[in-house]
């Protein structure tokens, strides 16, 4: 899979980016919410991400 990153809110490795694959998919890094009382398939995952991430995608024309 190829991967390019969009959209993040720091140039550090460990921080909430948002990634175009050559599949058509996004990706999404950020945090692994706990204690959120929903019941998620064991194939799947919840990713915490800031919304101003996603306003400054849109903003920067990425998605």
């Amino acid at each position: 899979m190829q991967v390019t990153k969009l959209v993040t809110t720091c140039e550090l490795k460990n921080c909430p980016t948002i990634y175009a694959t050559d599949r058509g998919t996004l990706l999404f890094q950020g945090e692994t919410p706990t204690n959120h009382g929903l019941k998620i398939p064991d194939h799947e995952t919840l990713v915490e991400i800031p919304t101003e991430l996603i306003r400054k995608a849109i903003r920067d024309n990425l998605i």
